[in-house]
């Protein structure tokens, strides 16, 4: 499927047809007239089961070849001949920006999928959080499929893929802030690490009277200071240092792996995280996209016999479904809510001092910096601090948000609560972590056995022990070693332990 893929479409390709390229032309320059900054972007017409494929790949038909994508693929396409879900679109995060369009849809949804394009590749290029993205990731992904094929004849495919079924159930555990920021020391070298143990010396208050020391350093200080001192060493011995949350670093630094099998990791680990990103901005990019292709669509592009086709189409993929988030639908609201606030001067000491809800429904200075301050939020925020920052309760109330909760007895997700602060916690609480518990490697040498200690960031939800245990015995399996997981379960904290074979659980004191 790769090779077919990646012949078809990155040699000969399939042009738009002429009426399409005409609209495209125009509608690119409408995107630039309205202040949209995005790299070239080049459109390729496919079938149904060319856009899966694509799709299953994860956009990147140069990419290695393994048994999920065509899994993936096999589900994408039941799903459309079905009629339970349809893919108008994919774009990829590259410079060039590559996007493909199904060649059975409408001319009036390709227009909207173009104008909905160019948003998306503004917001690629110009989002902060996209800055350490490798933007030629569509060479880099045909280089890493060729270094793993040349594995595979090495060491056999079904050896291989083995290794990457391993590394996949842990790809997530990364550290997707660690582009942005240094978490990590340099370590000591080793006779600084000696100096350091070697060195006696207690750490005193000065004292210019030699008979004053007694008082200045009293006996129980100094025990202190040797205290802290010993603490202080202990520390620079730590293996890691300090925790690291990129869990396929220390992997690739310190497991006991053979050449190829890092190699591998690291290609995993590098393509996780081209993709982090996606994942921390997905309500604000498909809601940009979607405010811009709107806008587009409705005030240059539509004709009369596209409106009502338009308008269903739009509303098929804005609609919120019981229990679910709709990233769009939220996306696309808050941003005409944020654009509308600036534009209305809903902001400032004023604004917020405001308790009268008469004299904030009729407020409106006409201060018309709605425009230029939703490209500034563009810029910088990602998915959790653009809904700590805009999500406000008029918002929420005009939208009629509410949380739901699980009832036992029904067996179905029930209303739960329409108070402003409990819907921007469960919010909050669904973004910060998309799902991935906060694990950290503490030490990698547990009980001076080599064996390693991961520690949960517990907030309050509890691991899924079938899963836990699945991926704790995949590490166990890259470690070679048992892995130890500290966590909470129902309150209670807990020690799991994965020996390769399988997983015991025991109750364990929390430090002080």
């Amino acid at each position: 499927m790769a090779n077919f893929v990646s012949s078809r479409f990155l040699r000969d390709g399939r042009e738009l047809p002429s009426a399409l390229e005409e609209a495209r032309v125009g509608i690119e320059a409408l995107a630039r007239s309205y202040g949209l900054d995005f790299f070239d972007t080049i459109f390729q017409m496919c079938t149904y089961e060319e856009i899966n494929m694509i799709a299953a790949y994860g956009g990147f038909p140069t990419r290695y070849p393994h048994w999920r994508f065509g899994m993936e693929y096999l589900q994408m396409q039941k799903s459309y001949e079905y009629g339970l879900s349809k893919i108008y679109e994919m774009v990829i995060n590259t410079d060039p920006s590559y996007a493909y369009l199904m060649d059975c849809n409408l001319p009036v949804d390709q227009k909207l999928v173009m104008a909905h394009v160019y948003g998306h590749v503004d917001f690629f290029k110009n989002n902060l959080w996209f800055q350490h993205t490798n933007r030629r990731m569509l060479d880099q992904m045909a280089n890493h499929a060729t270094v793993i094929r040349r594995i595979q004849e090495r060491h056999g495919e079904t050896e291989v893929e083995r290794f990457i079924d391993l590394c996949l159930s842990i790809d997530n555990l990364i550290d997707p802030h660690a582009p942005h920021i240094k978490r990590t020391r340099d370590p000591l070298a080793e006779e600084d690490l000696e100096a350091a143990q070697l060195d006696g010396s207690i750490p005193k208050l000065r004292s210019d009277r030699r008979y004053m020391d007694k008082f200045i350093n009293p006996p129980e200080f100094l025990e202190s200071q040797r205290q802290k001192k010993a603490d202080e060493v202990q520390k620079q011995q730590n293996f890691p240092n300090e925790p690291t949350r990129d869990v396929l670093a220390f992997l690739i630094d310190h497991a006991p792996l053979q050449r190829w099998q890092r190699t591998v990791l690291e290609i995993l680990r590098d393509e996780a995280y081209y993709f982090a990103p996606q994942g921390q901005t997905k309500i604000m990019n498909e809601g940009w996209a979607s405010f811009w292709h709107t806008r587009l669509m409705t005030r240059h592009i539509l004709t009369d016999a596209e409106v009502i086709d338009f308008a269903d189409h739009n509303a098929g993929t804005m609609a919120m479904q019981p229990g679910r988030l709709n990233p769009y639908k939220l996306g696309v609201e808050l941003w005409r809510h944020i654009e509308d606030r600036w534009n209305k001067g809903q902001f400032g000491k004023a604004w917020l001092d405001c308790d009268d809800p008469r004299a904030r429904a009729a407020w409106n200075t006409d201060a018309g910096l709605g425009n230029e301050r939703i490209f500034q939020v563009r810029r910088t925020h990602n998915d959790v601090s653009f809904i700590d920052e805009f999500l406000t309760q008029d918002f929420c109330e005009a939208q009629g948000f509410f949380t739901t909760t699980f009832d036992e007895r029904s067996g179905r997700w029930v209303m739960d609560s329409t108070e402003f602060g409990a819907i921007k916690k469960q919010l909050l609480d669904m973004l910060a972590t998309k799902g991935t518990p906060r694990v950290y490697v503490t030490d990698g040498n547990a009980m001076n056995r080599g064996e390693l200690l991961l520690e949960h960031a517990y907030e309050g939800l509890d691991l899924q022990l079938e899963w836990a245990s699945q991926v704790l015995g995949n590490l166990s399996a890259l470690w070679q070693r048992p892995v130890h997981l500290h966590t909470q379960l129902e309150g209670k904290p807990i020690a799991l332990v994965h020996d390769g074979s399988e997983l015991t659980k025991s109750p364990r004191e929390e430090a002080s």
